[in-house]
């Protein structure tokens, strides 16, 4: 277990400590070939936590970029590439060792592994109650009260994760975190 750790530490450091995307190409078909049977999907885990983001930002910075007059398709290319594959090579790795067993060599990110991996499962349950509620009043798809049914969720999400942050953030004060 010790020389997983190691292994994923060296791995995931190293494609941080890259800084070209000459680079980073050869990686991406040497991360596929490793996860032969698990490449689609993992590919559809990536881009849905890659999508959102990375167009938001990369659509910042192509605004700065054409506001200064600069080229910024290398930096592009490059930054993406690497959230790709640092976040492909992540799920990929916790694909095969299991979560908790590998932060277990430490208290603190053991309970910190805990109280998030509680937090997440409660957040997917109230989610699927509000989605599993929407579909029993809809009988048709409305579209437009769709939009703020979506609305009122993330509302509500955002709230409790106020709520929650809270009460967790009081809960390791109180057991010496801070």
């Amino acid at each position: 277990m010790i020389g997983q750790r190691l292994g994923f530490a060296a791995l995931f450091f190293a494609i941080l400590a890259i800084r070209e995307s000459r680079w980073l190409l050869p990686l991406l078909p040497l991360l596929w070939g490793v996860s032969r049977r698990d490449f689609f999907r993992l590919n559809r885990r990536v881009f849905n936590a890659f999508v959102l983001f990375n167009l938001s930002i990369s659509a910042g910075y192509l605004l700065v970029a054409w506001w200064q007059g600069i080229s910024p398709w290398e930096y592009l290319l490059y930054i993406n590439l690497k959230v790709y594959l640092l976040t492909y090579f992540v799920f990929w790795f916790f694909s095969r060792v299991d979560v908790v067993e590998f932060f277990a060599f430490s208290r603190e990110l053991g309970y910190l592994l805990t109280i998030t991996l509680s937090q997440i499962i409660s957040y997917r349950r109230s989610f699927e109650e509000f989605r599993l509620a929407w579909r029993a009043r809809q009988a048709t798809p409305l579209r437009s009260r769709e939009r703020s049914f979506i609305g009122r969720t993330f509302a509500h999400f955002y709230r409790k994760a106020l709520r929650d942050s809270a009460e967790r953030s009081l809960a390791m004060k109180a057991r010496g975190f801070f």
